[in-house]
C-alpha cells in the first residue's frame, strides 16, 4: 500500500493544478436575463396603484440590462485581444520559469520517495511545451522582422 500513497502524494501537484484549470474555467456568474424575465414577471404582477415599487423595479431591471449590454462589450473587447495575442516575450518568460522551477525541483526534492519522478517528467513536459511556445513566437517575431527588413 505504501507504493499506492506515494503514487498518491507524487500526483497531488499535478491533480491540483488540474482541478484549478477546470475550476476556472467553469465558474459562471449569475444568470442576468432569467433574474430580468422574474423581475418583468414581478413587475407585471404588482398593482399599478404600487407607483413607487413599480419605478424601483423598473429601475432594477434597468440597470440589469445596462450590466448585460456593458458585458457584451466587455466580452468583445476580450475577445478581440485574445485573437491578437501573440504572445512571444510572456511565453519567453514561462518558458525560463518552467526551466528554472525543474531545476530548482531536480536539486531540492528527495530522489528517494515517489514523489519526485511524476513530478519531475510533468516539469520536463511543461517545459518543452512551453519552449514550442516561446520558439513559436521567436521564429514569428525574426520572420517579421526580415520581411520588414525587405520592404525597406
Amino acid at each position: 500500500m505504501s507504493g499506492l500513497a506515494s503514487f498518491a502524494m507524487a500526483g497531488a501537484p499535478i491533480a491540483g493544478g488540474a482541478l484549478v484549470g477546470l475550476l476556472a474555467g467553469n465558474l459562471r456568474g449569475p444568470d442576468v436575463r432569467a433574474l430580468i424575465k422574474q423581475d418583468m414577471d414581478l413587475l407585471a404582477q404588482l398593482p399599478p396603484e404600487q407607483v413607487e415599487r413599480r419605478a424601483e423595479l423598473q429601475r432594477v431591471i434597468d440597470i440589469r440590462v445596462d450590466d448585460i449590454i456593458a458585458g457584451v462589450d466587455k466580452n468583445r473587447t476580450l475577445v478581440e485581444m485574445a485573437q491578437s495575442y501573440r504572445g512571444n516575450w510572456r511565453d519567453i518568460v514561462v518558458f525560463i520559469c518552467a526551466v528554472l522551477f525543474s531545476i530548482v525541483w531536480f536539486e531540492v526534492a528527495d530522489r528517494a520517495k515517489g514523489q519526485f519522478w511524476p513530478m519531475f517528467i510533468v516539469l520536463i513536459l511543461l517545459s518543452i511545451v512551453a519552449g514550442a511556445y516561446a520558439g513559436r513566437g521567436v521564429i514569428r517575431a525574426l520572420r517579421s522582422l526580415l520581411r520588414h527588413g525587405d520592404d525597406q
